[in-house]
């Protein structure tokens, strides 16, 4: 195995590092095609095209054509399994059989055929680098993997209901880990922060009302957000760019109310400006304060009882967004997908898969039975 690309892939930086492209860039000077003639393929692993792809991929960063956790996550997955399993194969001897083993060991992992597909698709760039420069002929035919998309665990109006009862009685309690913790030990939230936020209850119907993906959640500043009053009242939100998304989300009316008493306790704590974040702004490392939110989100479903969906799914902070198109479907009168899609940032595509495959005919029988009037 080439120690270098591991190496390389250690070094990955995470996905917020303001300092990504000053320690980065300088290796992606390195020519993506320097395998040379004069080279023996057989001396070419996959551990170099995969070393190879990822400088090639950091340059696509760089122009812009990928976002930097697109990169990271490339990186991880090359790292956790590909090299290690196939790093010393060479890449001229490259053949079916070898995505097989991936296949086969990814299933033995406990991986779901989705994330299954996810690595054959990066392994198919790893080959196709290969022969953009000259050390692999022809990609070898890849079996093909049946996916089963399972949408995740979605919440009913009953149990978004509980949920937020939850964290309001939790507010301010300390979490049981904090007992557990001897004198000195430590644990990866600091200890002052093992106590239930404030923010939580209102972070749930946040997310039931804007429609926002909890990567949104640790970018959100005051700044993005605007109050609209006319006709309807919504808050208009202007977020930073997400998985290829940039058109601003209109949110449910609710949502307007979540946000000034929100805004009035930051404003309390000094928090309230237009480049403050909106939930834990005093954590400056965002990935950690989406992390911190998350685990206390796991607290409020244990306390619950609502770890899992219907269909058995783990539960996380993202089924709040689902829970949020679920109930436009539902109870939205006259809605169409496409409008939805939009203001969800997703397509409708993703819309009919993962989101409205929960719902039957009797949730909306009352549209099924009616009749259209009479024209006179």
């Amino acid at each position: 195995m080439d120690t270098n690309v591991i190496n390389l892939f250690r070094k990955t930086p995470a996905a917020n590092d303001s300092g990504f492209f000053a320690r980065t860039y300088p290796a992606i000077h390195t020519l993506a095609n320097s395998i040379t003639v004069e080279q023996n393929l057989l001396s070419v692993s996959v551990s170099d095209l995969s070393k190879g792809l990822m400088q090639a991929e950091a340059a696509r960063v760089q122009r812009g054509e990928i976002g930097r956790p697109t990169w990271q996550v490339m990186g991880n997955r090359l790292r956790a399994h590909v090299v290690p399993l196939l790093g010393d194969v060479p890449a001229a001897l490259f053949v079916t059989a070898d995505v097989q083993r991936l296949i086969d060991h990814l299933g033995e992992q406990g991986f779901t055929s989705t994330t299954i597909a996810q690595y054959l698709v990066l392994l198919r760039k790893v080959v196709m680098h290969g022969v953009h420069t000259g050390a692999v002929r022809e990609v070898p035919v890849f079996p093909k993997i049946k996916v089963r998309s399972q949408p995740r665990g979605s919440f009913s109006v009953a149990e978004y209901r509980v949920l937020i009862a939850t964290a309001r009685k939790l507010r301010g309690c300390s979490h049981p880990v904090l007992d557990r913790l001897t004198a000195g030990e430590r644990f990866w939230i600091a200890r002052e922060l093992l106590v239930m936020p404030d923010e939580l209850p209102w972070l749930i119907r946040w997310m039931v009302n804007t429609f926002v993906r909890p990567s949104d959640i640790k970018l959100m500043k005051h700044k993005h957000i605007e109050v609209v009053r006319g006709k309807h009242v919504y808050l208009r939100m202007n977020l930073p760019e997400t998985k290829r998304h940039s058109q601003p989300i209109v949110s449910l009316r609710p949502a307007v109310r979540v946000y000034e008493c929100l805004r009035a306790h930051r404003e309390t704590h000094g928090f309230g400006g237009a480049e403050d974040y909106i939930f834990m702004p005093h954590l400056k490392n965002r990935e950690h304060a989406l992390a911190v939110l998350n685990f206390f989100f796991h607290w409020v479903l244990e306390k619950t009882g609502l770890q899992k969906g219907p269909l058995g799914q783990s539960r996380t902070l993202y089924c709040l967004r689902h829970t949020a198109i679920t109930l436009r479907l539902l109870y939205g009168q006259g809605i169409d997908m496409l409008t939805l899609a939009r203001n969800a940032r997703t397509s409708v595509n993703m819309v009919e898969r993962f989101y409205a495959s929960v719902l039957s005919g009797e949730m909306n029988v009352g549209l099924l039975q009616s009749r259209r009037g009479r024209v006179s």
